[in-house]
């Protein structure tokens, strides 16, 4: 009998083994971990009306902008200094114009062209201190995330709540099978994009002048915006009633615009295109010039331009350089010298005077009447400092830098004056 009962309780035994065995494959496990969990706005919030309110301390600048007298400094994410800079020497701080999720600026006109997270609008600025929005191309770019260093499931992120405006650090419970880790995504804050994780846990139409690294840019009735992979154009004839034209896919991407005569110069991360405006409303493909993963503002002067490339973080390059190409030939630019810079960020020139932010380094000054010895003929160099970006306007050099917005007299190069400074605190490009 006993043996008996150990040959029937076999069967039962395995029963229970297999049973355990299916029981382990398809349990569930709870993951626990800390991450920043986005906090949103309602897009109706998002697109209440803009407010002016008084000036107030630049706490984190982006982007600079100049229009005759009125210098503009991006709040990054928050909206838009404005400075009365009809003397350099004591620029003005005249009003802040609160537009949530706002990086870069364009000025035509009494208009003001800005980004608000997704939607593009025109602002009538001919009274600053009550700014009137006069027309809105909603969803005219991509869903903007700003940045997070936790990693945080883009599964979870629901676009139909509104645009995330930051980020709070709670504790997450996620629900996950033993068959396998679920894919997750973290926020690349030099990319701008979502990265896949798979290890998981992770006169008065007059137009203003921005710095290098500006991503809209107008070129008569047109205004050309950069996001990510494309640029898009927008006919502003009437500001009013601004039309979306066309959307230039890129497949890469693109970072800076510059226009000099009948092309627009656009750097990219691994190269510089050049496309033809002669006809505004459609621009058409020239050339490119290519180069290694990098950042790379571009200038243009004479048939030459000037391009940095920086390495490190999201430029992912591995040097260095300022590069001078030649562009007589606009469909085939060659590349006439690479100088070796230290950090190189923004640049700008003006009648053959080079301006180069060259980050921790600071900012050097060049003629550049001889492109290949460039190098041999530094005018200036302003050291102490971390220089980002620059624009030359009317024999005064503006130029944004980690502790403030500065401005110089280049008028006579043999004596460059330091007119004023604008402290600022924490720089975001």
């Amino acid at each position: 009998m006993k043996t008996n009962k150990l040959f029937l309780s076999a069967p039962i035994m395995m029963l229970i083994l297999m049973s355990i065995v299916s029981c382990k494959d398809s349990s569930v496990e709870f993951r626990k971990y800390t991450a920043n969990v986005p906090q949103y706005m309602s897009y109706d919030e998002m697109r209440m009306p803009v407010k002016s309110t008084a000036g107030w301390a630049i706490q984190t600048a982006g982007k600079i902008y100049i229009k005759d007298n009125y210098l503009f400094v991006n709040e990054k994410y928050k909206g838009i200094h404005v400075f009365d800079n009809s003397n350099p020497a004591s620029p003005i701080n005249l009003a802040f114009l609160d537009i949530p999720g706002n990086v870069d600026l364009a000025v035509r006109g009494n208009f003001l062209y800005a980004d608000n997270y997704v939607d593009l609008i025109v602002l009538d600025i001919s009274n600053l201190n009550s700014p009137v929005e006069v027309a809105r191309i909603k969803d005219i770019f991509p869903y903007t995330i700003p940045e997070t260093t936790d990693a945080y499931p883009i599964s979870n992120i629901d676009q139909q709540k509104g645009v995330i405006v930051g980020w709070q650090v709670k504790q997450i419970t996620e629900e996950i099978t033993t068959s396998g880790i679920s894919p997750y995504y973290y926020f690349d804050k030099g990319m701008g994009a979502f990265m896949m994780n798979e290890s998981a846990g992770a006169p008065t139409q007059t137009v203003g002048v921005g710095g290098s690294m500006a991503r809209f840019i107008i070129n008569g009735d047109q205004f050309y915006g950069l996001n990510q992979t494309n640029m898009q154009v927008v006919n502003i004839t009437e500001p009013s009633n601004p039309l979306t034209g066309k959307k230039i896919e890129m497949s890469r991407m693109v970072e800076t615009v510059f226009i000099e005569g009948p092309n627009l110069f656009i750097g990219t991360q691994t190269g510089m295109l050049i496309y033809d405006i002669s006809s505004p409303a459609s621009p058409v493909y020239k050339s490119e010039y290519n180069h290694f993963q990098s950042c790379d503002p571009v200038v243009v002067q004479d048939s030459y331009a000037y391009v940095t490339l920086r390495a490190g973080n999201r430029c992912g390059n591995w040097q260095n350089v300022m590069e001078v190409i030649d562009l007589k030939d606009i469909m085939s630019p060659v590349l006439m010298k690479s100088y070796p810079m230290s950090e190189p960020y923004g640049l700008g020139i003006d009648n053959k005077t080079l301006f180069v932010c060259d980050g921790q380094a600071g900012l050097k000054i060049y003629d550049a009447n001889d492109p290949l010895r460039i190098d041999l003929h530094l005018i200036k160099q302003y050291t102490n400092l971390k220089a980002l970006d620059v624009i030359p306007y009317g024999d005064v050099l503006i130029m944004i830098a980690e502790d403030g917005i500065y401005q110089y007299s280049y008028s006579d190069l043999l004596n460059i004056q330091q007119l004023s400074k604008i402290p600022i605190g924490e720089i975001k490009m």
